[in-house]
């Protein structure tokens, strides 16, 4: 089974603290020891962490010289003062058998000096909701290139529909996955405007969607011509920028393997399908495994991308 580093944005524990409730005064933590009706604030001037985690057969495990284990706790709903409701995972980290650290995952933007009332502790739902948050998509409305070189809105598809893949051809979709968040945060999408990449329309995917881009010289000096990179690393707030506000449909494309597919004329991957991501799939598909395939070994790493520049670079690099 791949094996999938993610980077997820959280707050530690301490920086999410009680301003009410039987827990006043104490930081967040696990599903075991919340009192639901207790009220959280994130503390001022408090930053989203970037957490590196490794997805494979045994679960979360930190990208770092530790290696330990990251355990899913629970979802909570949180409602604001205007009446909105919030969801966010609770994420352990275990050393030694004992809790290291505590991480919120915000589904959405918490802000800070805001008071938010825990009025929903849910453990079933965290896997599906971290698949979710963790599953590279595609927004509504985003067009896909058929096996006859038609183009297709993602949301009209269905099983056993052909499309054209760059790897293996002509290739059958397995199913549709599909998930609604709120557009804020790290959940805001990216949008590679018309023309970006030689594209000839926007192109809106979730921040860590993965797009294929062969460079006839390598701009990124990744050491070869083909390169994954996540759409996230395009940013340059012109001609790639994130959109926030409001919620956003997002779908998630499955084969029996992973592929490169074709969307608004883009190469781009489809769902990969980990231990992880696979709590995002609908019914009767948890079964559905993906092997490793040759282009999983492109993706560049971040220390290799001049930011803010990656975009112009890889339109250059790659022009026709």
């Amino acid at each position: 089974m791949e094996q999938r580093p993610l980077t997820i944005d959280v707050f530690v524990a301490s920086d999410v603290i009680a301003s009410d409730g039987v827990m006043k005064g104490e930081q967040i933590s696990f599903a075991d020891e919340l009192v639901m009706d207790d009220v959280f604030q994130v503390q001022a001037c408090s930053p989203l962490h970037a957490l590196e985690v490794l997805s494979g057969p045994d679960g979360l495990r930190r990208l770092d010289q530790s290696q330990n284990v990251v355990h899913l706790d629970c979802c909570l709903t949180l409602m604001a003062p205007d009446g909105g409701t919030y969801e966010a995972l609770i994420l352990v980290e275990i050393q030694d058998d004992m809790v290291a650290e505590v991480y919120v995952l915000p589904l959405g933007e918490m802000l800070s000096m805001v008071d938010y009332r825990l009025v929903g502790i849910a453990r079933h739902t965290a896997t599906k909701r971290f698949a979710e948050a963790a599953s590279g998509s595609f927004a509504r409305g985003t067009r896909i290139t058929m096996a006859d070189g038609a183009m297709r809105e993602i949301e009209t598809l269905k099983a056993g529909d052909m499309v054209l893949t760059r790897d293996a051809g002509r290739q059958p979709v397995k199913c549709i996955g599909q998930a609604t968040l709120r557009a804020t945060g790290s959940f805001a999408p990216v949008v590679i405007k018309k023309g970006a990449l030689h594209n000839d329309n926007d192109l809106v995917v979730r921040a860590d969607h993965r797009l294929f881009i062969y460079q006839r010289d390598d701009a990124l000096g990744a050491g070869r011509a083909e390169v994954l990179i996540k759409a996230r690393h395009l940013v340059d707030h012109a001609t790639v920028l994130r959109k926030r506000g409001g919620f956003i449909d997002y779908f998630q494309l499955v084969f029996e393997q992973h592929h490169i597919i074709y969307a608004e004329g883009i190469a781009a991957e489809s769902h990969l399908v980990d231990p992880h991501t696979r709590g995002a799939l609908p019914d009767g598909m948890a079964a559905l495994h993906h092997g490793h395939r040759a282009h999983l070994d492109y993706e560049v790493k971040d220390n290799l991308i001049p930011l803010a520049k990656a975009a112009a670079l890889l339109r250059k690099a790659s022009s026709r």
